[in-house]
């Protein structure tokens, strides 16, 4: 039977050749997937990619089952490999490094490329503001990464081995590349709209302009230990650019999910199925002492005794089990309703997720100000730091402002101005970044604060990982590359620091015991 269709396939095949024969065109044609276009347009493409990278970093796997636990806002209950670092090593992580590449950042670079070749900035400008964030996070997890010959394997000179390029020159390209967003986007011959298939912005340019600059501002304040005098020229320049700054939560890069059950939040896709996430008792036990509003909205009462309750991290199997109950869900917020083991929340599937907020900004600038950096003083910290504050409430829900000014005005909240100012800045930051754990775990390991986050007692290191390891399929077809990168940078292990975190003691905030098991003071 499998003879007789292979038989009638091939008679087909040298039929239509015969038919075709004296037209060359309609014989090439033969070879083209009606249901695999070779062109797409500029705003499917951006629509896809959008989606694409918003799930990437702030969905079920490099957040989810990664960073959360690395920066203790969660930690695992049932199955707590990753909690103990057990399932962060290279081979569990690949995919974390390898499809950013080949799916959203190849998205978004075909969408650069159309929108230059067409001279419209409304394409460009946008779709290099979103594939610098998409690259933020792979350089902030790794360090040095492929960037200038990445996304080039089928233009010509392209090569599917790209070197690995130094973190301090990524770093100063993001800054080019987010100003000539900014500009070329406020310039009044920009042409072009994304429209509808953009779903942050919906085509706003004005928005697109506020993003990119405060884009700017969040990677010119990660060099200041390193490189202080970049920091302030480039957090001026953020400044100073056209459109401003999101300051305002109108203002706020998010991602609305539809909630169809095809496009869902991801956190809310992965508690359908999945009940081994609960609050950190780094996380709740900072907001717990200060009674902050915001923990009935990102925490739920646990199960034993009604109150908000953290579990420890990275603890054995045999010893978790307990925090299945005593300890807290994530809030009603994210979940989808339904699950496999109940039903919790309503509608967390269309919950947004957030790529740049008002609150982190106004935090940026307190602590710019603090530092006396990018044309501030001081005296304007306490203003921002208020702003970053009340943003990060109304964001999350918590809307009442006699509540907000109450949490405000208690001793450990009120702004304290110099190092002890600057400790509230980032517990803060920390605070409102809860879902966004690559940002919480960089800041993290540049400010060394939360103090109380360290390894817990079953982790297979001693101090918080300052990088991942790289990808394995990297080593194995791109190994000449990699080995390049770790003479470079340092070893592959958990313990490298990056460029921009290799002076952690400049910072005010650091001191001696950071992260290490044992040292640093409990949660």
């Amino acid at each position: 039977m499998m003879n007789k269709k292979l038989l009638a396939v091939s008679s087909g095949l040298a039929l239509a050749i015969g038919v075709v024969a004296c037209n060359s065109d309609k014989l090439t044609a033969l070879n083209k997937n009606p249901n695999s276009p070779e062109d797409v347009p500029a705003t499917t493409l951006f629509t896809t990619a959008s989606e694409s990278i918003v799930n990437q970093w702030l969905g079920g796997g490099y957040d989810l089952r990664g960073a959360e636990f690395l920066v203790q806002h969660l930690a695992e209950v049932q199955y707590p490999d990753e909690d103990r670092y057990a399932r962060l090593t290279g081979g569990s992580t690949t995919p974390y490094f390898d499809n950013p590449y080949i799916t959203e950042l190849e998205d978004l670079q075909k969408v650069v490329s159309k929108g230059l070749s067409a001279k419209q900035a409304g394409l460009y400008g946008p779709a290099l503001a979103l594939r610098t964030w998409g690259f933020g996070f792979l350089t902030d997890t790794w360090g040095d990464v492929p960037y200038f010959d990445a996304l080039k394997g089928d233009s010509a000179g392209g090569s599917l081995g790209p070197k690995y390029d130094q973190q301090k020159l990524i770093y100063a390209d993001f800054f080019k590349v987010l100003g000539q967003a900014s500009t070329d986007m406020a310039s009044s011959s920009a042409a072009g709209s994304l429209g509808s298939a953009d779903p942050i912005y919906n085509g706003d340019l004005g928005k697109w302009q506020k993003f990119s600059n405060s884009l700017r501002a969040r990677y010119a304040l990660r060099l200041i230990n390193v490189d202080p005098a970049t920091a302030d020229a480039e957090l001026k320049a953020a400044l100073a650019a056209p459109g401003g700054l999101i300051t305002s939560n109108a203002d706020n890069a998010i991602l609305s999910w539809p909630g169809d059950g095809v496009y869902d939040n991801p956190w809310a896709d992965n508690f359908k199925t999945r009940d081994d996430h609960r609050m950190s008792i780094v996380l709740m036990n900072l907001m717990k002492a200060h009674n902050d509003p915001r923990i009935p909205i990102f925490a739920q009462p646990n199960q034993v005794d009604g109150t908000y309750t953290g579990a420890p991290n990275a603890l054995l199997a045999a010893d978790v089990t307990a925090y299945l109950t005593a300890a807290s869900r994530p809030g009603l917020f994210i979940y989808p309703g339904a699950t496999v083991y109940g039903t919790y929340g309503c509608c967390g599937s269309s919950f947004p997720s957030f790529l740049l907020t008002a609150a982190e900004v106004n935090l940026i600038l307190a602590e710019a100000a603090e530092r006396g950096i990018g044309g501030l003083t001081p005296a304007q910290a306490a203003g921002y730091y208020t702003a970053g504050v009340t943003a990060s409430m109304q964001m999350w829900g918590a809307t009442d402002a006699t509540a907000i000014a109450s949490y405000l005005g208690q001793p450990g909240v009120a702004y304290a101005g110099g190092t002890p100012g600057l400790i509230q800045i980032a517990d803060q930051k920390y605070i409102t970044l809860f879902t966004d754990g690559g940002q919480a775990w960089a800041e993290w390991r540049r400010t060394c604060q939360p103090a109380t986050i360290q390894p817990g007692p079953a982790a297979l290191a001693s101090n918080i990982p300052r990088r991942l390891e790289y990808s394995i399929t990297e080593i194995s077809v791109n190994g000449a590359n990699v080995d390049a990168a770790k003479t470079d940078q340092g070893a592959d292990t958990f313990e490298t620091r990056m460029y921009w975190d290799t002076k952690p003691q400049a910072s005010p905030t650091w001191f001696a015991a950071c992260g290490i098991r044992g040292q640093a003071p409990a949660p």
